[in-house]
């Protein structure tokens, strides 16, 4: 029988590793943005866990929210980048401090 306690355990592991990838590699951006959504996705475990703990689909609707605005955000994050590499012929996070219009 799976129960809310090994939801919570994987939400926690997920947050603890996209936690890690967000402090330890501080150079490449489409790594940040993949621990980014790995953050996201552990928060909508949590949601989904309580919402079916509680009986309760109000946090289920919340992830549709949360989904809606991590897929705007890859979306739009990847573009930039697109961009950036364009421009600059690197995505490397510590030479792109001289973004200047």
């Amino acid at each position: 029988m799976i129960t809310i306690n090994h939801y919570l355990v994987l939400a926690a592991l997920l947050f603890g590793i996209s936690a890690m990838g967000i402090f330890m590699n501080r150079k490449n951006v489409l790594v940040l943005l993949m621990s980014i959504e790995l953050m996201l996705l552990a928060v909508n475990f949590n949601f989904i866990a309580f919402s079916q703990y509680l009986g309760d689909t109000a946090g289920q609707v919340f992830v549709f929210f949360v989904l809606t605005v991590a897929a705007a955000e890859s979306a739009i994050g990847l573009a930039i980048m697109v961009l950036v590499f364009r421009n600059r012929k690197t995505i490397n996070v510590t030479e792109l401090n001289t973004l200047k219009g």
